[in-house]
């Protein structure tokens, strides 16, 4: 692990006229932080340490997404007509978050939004689907809207996550898919877990989860829109992620799909774990032993590296090494590589190395506090019986001073 000495980094972020929730101080005695468009999604009380996340409706997700396609396509129609890239930027712009999720959405346009049609179970239950918030390899997620039956004008939302049928995959093992991933999901009880409620057949025998929704959209929205978080923002979601996470491993769970777009957020900033699809029973209640696993699965710049190498292994540092990834594509905006493999890879390569030089590796070196640093390290140790556990992480001296919001505390 690199000893640095510590330095601290002062942000100098606009002012706002709004307030801290639960304070009479006005923004404009403490820090603000505004994101690309001028929206203030995040304030720092005056004390440096307090502070209010404000994020936006996931309903307006759909057009920030044709947003952000328009914004990449001029960006490229100017890249076209500027001199040549060096070989660095165009590394850069290789890991971009934005560039990936473009990729990945044009795989998933083609799915339609006539796909929701719900039964009249679901409607009584939790009434209309209207908008979509959320596309994927899976179907779609539309909110629900319940209007309460003795005030009209108030109503629950819901998110309903819509499967979809694998091509060539029988009805026995959808179900059996669907079903597990349910039993696992709906036995967690944490303020940084997805509180699933239900798991409901529609009128055309696909089955729909219902889950409770989260307005503030996603993680990985908000790090495209933001370009980067701030230090005290993205320690505050790290935080909340690493307190799920050892949830849910103390309940025997593996998550093992660890990414920004299955961190869903509250507009206050309580995060949630959500989508549990690939996720892994690796210890009953009644068992000491922990259960390896085997495979590759998972988005590829958050895969752990003993899954390309070991024919069996302990879910549990997996999940820990996409914590790792997550942190530094907050505070980067960037993905740390591709892929965990040396000989795939150069970025990872130089990681490797740098882990062995003086010098270190430069995204990393670039976090401000050697705290920071140090556990970030280890987190991101390709050996995963030297990684660092969860609640190490919490136990350490950067995890131990991370201030959590008001709203990540209670999970609202």
């Amino acid at each position: 692990m690199l000893k640095q000495k510590d330095s601290s980094a002062s942000a100098t972020p606009a002012s706002s006229s709004s307030r801290l929730a639960g304070s009479s101080t006005p923004a404009s005695r403490a820090n603000s932080v505004s994101s690309k468009d001028g929206w203030v999604r995040f304030v720092v009380a005056p004390d440096g340490k307090s502070h209010q996340h404000l994020l936006r409706s996931a309903r307006r997700q759909e057009k920030l997404s044709s947003m952000l396609k328009d914004m990449m396509s001029k960006k490229q129609r100017s890249d076209d007509s500027s001199p040549p890239q060096t070989s660095s930027t165009n590394e850069a712009a290789s890991l971009s978050l934005l560039s990936s999720w473009l990729r990945s959405n044009e795989k998933d346009s083609s799915l339609s939004s006539k796909n929701a049609v719900a039964s009249t179970s679901l409607v009584e239950k939790y009434g209309k689907c209207h908008e979509i918030i959320g596309r994927g390899a899976f179907g779609i997620v539309r909110i629900s809207h319940k209007v309460d039956p003795k005030n009209s004008k108030s109503e629950k939302l819901y998110a309903v996550k819509e499967f979809k049928r694998r091509p060539a995959e029988s009805q026995k093992k959808y179900t059996k898919r669907l079903t597990s991933e349910f039993c696992i999901s709906s036995s967690l009880r944490h303020p940084n877990v997805i509180h699933t409620l239900d798991l409901i057949q529609d009128d055309k025998g696909e089955y729909c989860e219902v889950m409770e929704f989260c307005a503030g959209g996603d993680l990985y929205t908000l790090i495209l829109s933001a370009g980067k978080l701030e230090v005290l923002e993205a320690d505050c979601y790290f935080k909340q992620l690493m307190r799920g996470v050892v949830y849910m491993h103390e309940m025997g769970v593996a998550h093992r799909d660890l990414k920004p777009e299955n961190l869903l957020l509250t507009t206050s900033g309580a995060l949630k774990i959500t989508d549990f699809g690939n996720g892994e029973c690796f210890r009953m209640a009644w068992e000491r032993d922990v259960h390896l696993t085997n495979g590759v699965c998972g988005s590829a710049p958050y895969i752990a590296p003993e899954e390309y190498t070991e024919d069996e292994f302990d879910p549990r540092p997996v999940d820990i090494w996409a914590t790792g990834v997550i942190y530094m594509a907050m505070r980067t905006g960037r993905h740390l590589w591709k892929s965990a493999q040396k000989e795939e890879d150069d970025f990872y390569r130089r990681y490797l190395e740098g882990r062995k030089d003086e010098a270190g590796y430069e995204p990393i070196e670039q976090l401000e506090r050697a705290r920071c640093r140090n556990v970030i390290y280890s987190i991101l140790d390709p050996h995963p019986g030297r990684r660092i556990t969860g609640k190490q992480v919490l136990n350490s001296e950067w995890g131990r001073e991370i201030i959590v919001c008001d709203a990540g505390e209670t999970g609202h």
